[in-house]
Order: C-alpha cells, then structure tokens, then sequence
C-alpha cells in the first residue's frame, strides 16, 4: 500500500471537468486507488464517488493505492492534482 497527502489548488475544487479527468487517470492503473477526504474513502475510480466527496479548493485529500503500479498511479494522481490538471485539460 502507498499514500500521498495533496492539497487541491485548482479553483473549482474535484469538481466536474478536473474530477472527471483525475477519475479517468485513475482508471489507467491497475490497482485498486481511492480518495480519502473528511473521514470518508471512496473509489477514485467512481466519478460519482469522487464528486460525492464535494472537495473545494484547499482541501487536502489522501491518495491511497493498493496493487503492482500502487507507487507509479499515487505518484501520477498527485501530479495530476498539483498542476491544477495543466497536463490534462
């Protein structure tokens, strides 16, 4: 298992579109990854899991992952999240 604490910067928050794309970066990895915010863990895998978390910006999340690629996809997810999705959108 291998964790990585981020803080999201981009101004909507996980919302929508930057949810969206993490979710569908997520589902790029084998392991099993999930989303650790505000004493609740869900699916990282799970757009719907993922906007259920209502993550605003600030807020520090725990990527959590667990399988052959755990440190690759939390090092990546975390990545993701730092440039405010820049790679991505």
């Amino acid at each position: 298992m291998f964790s990585q604490e981020v803080e999201i910067t981009v101004p909507v928050g996980l919302h929508a579109r930057p949810a969206m794309y993490f979710v569908q970066k997520a589902s790029e990895f084998r392991s099993s990854i999930w989303l650790d915010f505000d004493d609740r863990r869900v699916n990282a895998k799970s757009l719907l899991g993922v906007l259920s978390l209502g993550i605003e910006q600030g807020a520090k999340v725990q990527i959590i992952a667990e399988g052959q690629d755990e440190e690759t996809s939390v090092i990546r997810l975390a990545g993701l999240i730092k440039s405010n999705f820049k790679e991505e959108l």
